[in-house]
């Protein structure tokens, strides 16, 4: 089931005097708590196809704010993902792994964990199943797969196209995963890339690698479940409650948090037009395009001393932050 509300247009006042208009509708507080308990499988599969629905009106707006929202859910993945895998790095410093490494160098095991989302957000959907993304993402999330692995996954994936249901798309994607041993969070990986193909978005949007700590819900899922109508206690009946329960708190996450970069970007778009110094369109491009830039990025026809001034500027007006907290090195985003 998939539920698309309508748009809301909310006006917002700005202390600079700016009128901001929000274009993302709230979540109804019936779907928040709904998400917190669903008592049944029934239950949450309701739930979870209200969610992926509300997400679903986000992804198709394609609004301009698009990529920096997909990168900030990337992170939140990677942050999981690496905390799954026993390592103690947290945004700051996966954002530093990444933003702070020259093109080129290695960005090490913690930031290749935030190449591996960030890819997923980056490539066209289409396109993320192929040989070498798989290879490239396994490898960036700690996987050792040979070419004869990938192989098979992918014709493991490819019986998949023919499934029936978002609820058949996900619990293979971790049965694959968890076949060919890749574990959970590759599985999760590969779940936001099948469902973005099952629902034609043009690019994926990390969700369930958020949740990758947060319970069992990979163990155990059956693949070969088609519908709701299989009624029976067998094992993996929880987990694919679980697992619903969770994607429905990703999707809802991921909802909340496109509300959020929409009133900043809104303010950031309403002031750009204030800005009068060569080359700030295209910071502002950016900022609506990145998780996070570095002060000191090369930006055509502006100096690095004038993009400081820039970014001051902008946080002064409310439309971007400072995200490392240091007097050096700074990096600033939505």
């Amino acid at each position: 089931m998939i539920l698309r509300p309508k748009p809301s247009l909310r006006h917002n006042a700005h202390p600079a005097g700016i009128e901001l208009v929000t274009t993302v509708a709230p979540v109804p507080s019936w779907l928040r708590r709904a998400v917190d308990g669903p008592q049944s499988l029934d239950e949450a599969a309701v739930v979870a196809g209200a969610t992926i629905g509300a997400l679903d009106a986000v992804v198709r707006r394609q609004e301009r704010w698009a990529g920096a929202w997909r990168q900030r859910l990337a992170l939140a993945a990677a942050a999981s993902t690496s905390r799954q895998a026993g390592r103690v790095e947290d945004d700051g410093a996966l954002r530093d792994a990444v933003c702070l490494t020259r093109p080129g160098d290695d960005v090490g095991p913690a930031g290749r964990i935030l190449l591996a989302w960030r890819r997923l957000t980056l490539l066209p959907a289409e396109d993320l199943l192929t040989e070498a993304v798989l290879a490239a993402a396994l490898d960036e999330l700690g996987h050792g797969g040979d070419d004869e692995a990938v192989s098979d996954l992918i014709e493991d994936l490819r019986q998949l196209s023919g499934a029936e249901g978002v609820v058949a798309v996900l619990t293979g994607a971790f049965a694959a995963a968890e076949r060919h041993g890749f574990g959970r969070s590759f599985g999760s990986w590969l779940a936001d890339v099948l469902l973005a193909q099952r629902l034609g978005w043009q690019h994926a949007v990390p969700l369930l690698g958020a949740q990758s700590g947060s319970g069992g819900y990979t163990r155990g899922v059956r693949p070969r479940i088609t519908s709701l109508a299989e009624r029976d206690q067998g094992p993996g009946r929880e987990s694919v409650q679980s697992l619903l329960v969770a994607q429905a708190r990703a999707a809802l996450r991921a909802v909340e948090l496109s509300a959020e970069l929409d009133r900043r970007a809104q303010r950031l778009i309403a002031v750009a037009p204030k800005l009068r110094a060569k080359g700030s369109d295209a910071v502002v491009e950016k900022l609506l395009s990145d998780d996070a830039i570095v002060a000191s990025q090369p930006i055509p026809g502006m100096s690095e001393r004038g993009l400081r001034r820039l970014f001051d500027r902008l946080v002064d007006f409310g439309a971007v932050r400072e995200l490392s907290g240091r007097p050096t090195f700074r990096l600033y985003g939505l």
